[in-house]
């Protein structure tokens, strides 16, 4: 098995050079270099199959479990051509590149290679294209409802008409460490890049977008209404969840949590005096000035705050830490209109304050930043013992399950401090759960926009800006809205398993440094490991 990964592995950092730190170059997305990857990641999984992994040690078979998903969903996708479809609402390869602008940049070599990246730009963004046209071509394509606007992020990158006030020239603005010499050579040359390549590759990919893709964009929704479209769909819930349920069954648990949290949300709203119905208040909460911050700094430390506050709490929950520490940072304004409420390496949205209500910060906050998402991803650089392609693999299922777990955790944290910020922790695991109801009713039921719409804005809090967001990004990204929910789901009843089988032996510090210490599993193999890691505390504690 090792033999196997640590040879793909070694051809995959060569295949997709952008995936190394090291990089010089942006990979190859070709057409004919795709079905030449079809075959060997074919041949890799045969291989794979062909291998017991009850035979394996149980790491190995987690080693296994996380291994093999990646190599499934490399076939997968490129079997149903998710190449030809290479943006969502949410994500795209151009805004991919534009985020290597915030990389760091600590010698002449690291700007040396950005350089070399940027000038790859042309080549890169016409393989992309004439992906998208081969998808127009067969009907996969991303729906029209969904993409008003959604061009924002290229003509970030073509309207400046000061080539120093690009994004892409950012990185040459403050370059710390660098000889007067090699900061203007390298900055004479940056302009140069960006006036000859990059803005141009720009201004030929918005071409294509305005005059030719969203002409071509279907008027269908559902994944289901694509090419081999239900099949599609049951792959994108297999690599987002790492489980294989149907549609109707998730779509069954995400109504049984819904009800479940909207119990809960309503005794909260009780709690503040509201005497009013459930609707009003959240309407109350949207538009009521005192919960709207001042200015978008405001928002930044408030989150600054809680995650200072949540530092005094982590040796009591977790005995292991991560040395290393982060920031809290605004997501780029050319991203933020259409983005969502934060991300994993704690960047939190200041667009549109108003729709940045200040209960759902501190929520939002635990899960982008510790113990959530920046403070895993600080673990996950630090801990040394797994190989690298499971390091580098991610699972959003284990990932996003584990953000969401954080927000629950926060309550014994002493994260929440009054009602109004508990009810926006609940105002978000219910926007997780109703994820579950509207991805599956968008993919496999033909739910329309507005059916969405109205279900997410009927069961939360969430400003109308972030409904109508979030609705495009389930719509343009099957399947992966699936992930936090049933991730969460399995890490709450882990834990309840072992509270139950181990009772005043239960030490919460163990149980969270075995549970993220695996770093990234599949849900099967982390229940595996979980409940393994039980019978041996069982049988330590009867010695």
């Amino acid at each position: 098995f090792r033999a196997i990964a640590d040879e793909e592995w070694a051809w995959r950092s060569k295949e997709l050079p952008s995936r190394g730190a090291r990089a010089t170059t942006l990979p190859d997305v070709s057409a004919p270099t795709q079905a030449r990857r079809l075959v060997y990641w074919t041949q890799v999984q045969q291989r794979l199959n062909a291998i017991s992994a009850a035979d394996l040690s149980p790491q190995e078979r987690t080693n296994y479990a996380v291994y093999k998903h990646q190599i499934d969903n490399f076939v997968d996708d490129i079997r149903y051509r998710l190449y030809e479809m290479p943006f969502n609402a949410d994500s795209s390869f151009w805004s991919s590149i534009a985020s290597m602008a915030n990389g760091n940049f600590a010698s002449v070599s690291d700007y040396e290679r950005y350089l070399s990246q940027l000038r790859e730009t042309p080549r890169y963004f016409d393989q992309q294209i004439d992906n998208m046209r081969a998808g127009i071509a067969r009907g996969f394509v991303q729906p029209r409802e969904a993409l008003a606007g959604r061009d924002v992020s290229i003509t970030a990158v073509t309207d400046p008409t000061d080539n120093l006030k690009n994004p892409f020239y950012a990185p040459f603005e403050t370059m710390t460490g660098i000889s007067d010499a090699e900061k203007q050579r390298l900055r004479a040359q940056a302009v140069q890049v960006i006036e000859q390549q990059v803005v141009p590759a720009h201004r030929t990919l918005l071409s294509f977008y305005r005059d030719e893709y969203l002409l071509a964009a279907r008027d269908t929704l559902g994944a289901n209404r694509l090419p081999d479209g239900e099949g599609f769909y049951q792959s994108q819930i297999r690599q987002y969840t790492s489980i294989n349920l149907t549609p109707d069954e998730i779509h069954q648990i995400g109504r049984s949590e819904v009800a479940r949290i909207r119990a809960e949300m309503e005794t909260v709203m009780r709690s503040t005096g509201w005497t009013g119905t459930f609707n009003e208040f959240t309407r109350f909460l949207k538009t009521d000035p005192q919960f709207v911050y001042d200015k978008p700094e405001h928002l930044l430390w408030h989150g600054a705050w809680v995650v200072k506050k949540v530092d005094g709490k982590m040796s009591q929950f977790f005995g292991l830490q991560p040395r290393d520490t982060f920031s809290v940072s605004a997501v780029p304004a050319n991203i933020a209109p259409f983005y969502t409420a934060g991300r994993g390496n704690c960047s939190l949205n200041t667009y549109d304050l108003p729709s940045r209500p200040r209960y759902n910060i501190p929520a939002l906050t635990v899960h982008e930043c510790n113990p959530g998402h920046a403070w895993h991803s600080k673990m996950r650089k630090e801990l040394p013992a797994l190989p690298e392609w499971r390091l580098q693999a991610n699972i959003s299922a284990f990932g996003e399950g584990w953000g969401l777990y954080t927000e629950k955790l926060g309550v014994e944290m002493g994260v929440y401090e009054d009602a109004y910020e508990d009810f926006g922790r609940l105002n978000y695991e219910m926007w997780r759960a109703a994820r579950l109801v509207i991805d599956t009713g968008l993919h496999s039921q033909d739910w329309t926009r507005a059916q969405a719409i109205a279900f997410l804005s009927d069961n939360t809090a969430l400003s109308d800006h972030e409904i109508r967001t979030e609705i495009d990004r389930y719509i343009t990204w099957p399947g992966q809205a699936l992930a936090y929910k049933l991730g969460e789901i399995e890490i709450v009843r882990l834990r309840r398993y072992a509270e139950t089988e181990l009772g005043d032996d239960f030490d919460i510090r163990a149980f969270h440094d075995k549970l993220i210490g695996l770093l990234v599993a599949t849900i099967p193999s982390m229940t595996a490991e979980m409940e393994g890691f039980v019978e041996e505390q069982k049988t330590a504690s009867s010695r």
